[in-house]
């Protein structure tokens, strides 16, 4: 798969990611808009229609496609990138729902380095955090 159809099929992780609490926060649309026009995604038919808003994802429909990205035998690259964008787009909005917090212990255990649950919880709790700090230090 190429990086451009990878990066596509990340942005709509993020956008059901977005959408597993119900309800998208000014904070995590703003992440969204970024990242699509980071990776050249803005006029994409596909992502512009869920960008928009008007059908919201369902939570079935992103783990479907978090399971898509990383396959049966992710990348530790792959897998790195989907944790921090997604733990961006988590903390975006400052505050942590129960459903966002099950994606990431869904995404802790489709961790390909497969080190002990405890070790992998400490990943990325240590991943989350620097994402949140960093966040936390450009609002200032």
């Amino acid at each position: 798969m190429n990086e451009q159809n990878k990066n596509k099929q990340l942005l709509k992780i993020l956008i059901g990611a977005a959408w597993i609490d119900g309800i998208i926060q000014a904070e995590e649309r703003d992440y969204l808009k970024q990242m699509a026009q980071r990776h050249g995604l803005s006029e994409d038919d596909d992502l512009k229609d869920l960008l928009s808003e008007l059908k919201p994802v369902q939570p079935h429909q992103c783990y479907q496609w978090l399971e898509e990205y990383l396959g049966d035998n992710p990348s530790r690259n792959d897998y790195q990138k989907l944790l921090e964008t997604l733990s961006a787009l988590v903390y975006s909005d400052g505050d942590i729902q129960m459903q966002e917090a099950q994606l990431l212990t869904k995404l802790q255990l489709l961790d390909p380095a497969q080190d002990s649950p405890q070790s992998a919880f400490d990943k990325i709790l240590k991943t989350i955090q620097k994402v949140y700090k960093k966040a936390v230090d450009q609002k200032i």
